[in-house]
């Protein structure tokens, strides 16, 4: 399959946006989707994965960053009215999903997913609806 361009992947993105139900429109006004290559070794530590499993190839399709701010006396505040950021990466979609129906749907299952972060749902949460979306 011939790969995304940046640009491309990003509408695609944007088309996925623009299928959600409206309802969650008015949740969805500090919230930026960033696109990158892949994610960096450090952040794949920082998200807790081990030098083996870095050195196997293991990744991230997607991350939602929320944007946390420092408060007085060292404690972190999330500020729920300044954008959060979900990433989401070209590179290891493409190479796992070379199928162009098949990367279509995972980059929306992706989106969804890191979505869903922002809402507030964990990783353990989102198990049990893994086949829905």
């Amino acid at each position: 399959m011939k790969r995304l361009s940046m640009q491309s992947l990003r509408q695609i993105i944007r088309q996925v946006m623009e299928t959600l139900p409206p309802e969650f429109t008015p949740y969805l006004d500090n919230v930026v989707i960033d696109v990158e290559e892949e994610p960096s070794e450090e952040t794949l530590r920082e998200m807790g994965f081990t030098e083996e499993e870095i050195r196997a190839g293991e990744t991230l399709y997607g991350l939602f960053v929320p944007l946390e701010v420092p408060a007085w006396g060292g404690d972190v505040v999330d500020i729920h009215d300044l954008p959060h950021r979900i990433i989401i990466y070209k590179r290891p979609l493409e190479e796992d999903f070379p199928d162009r129906e098949e990367l279509l749907d995972q980059i929306r299952k992706t989106v969804i997913h890191e979505l869903a972060h922002h809402f507030g749902y964990t990783d353990r949460d989102l198990e049990k609806w893994t086949d829905v979306y």
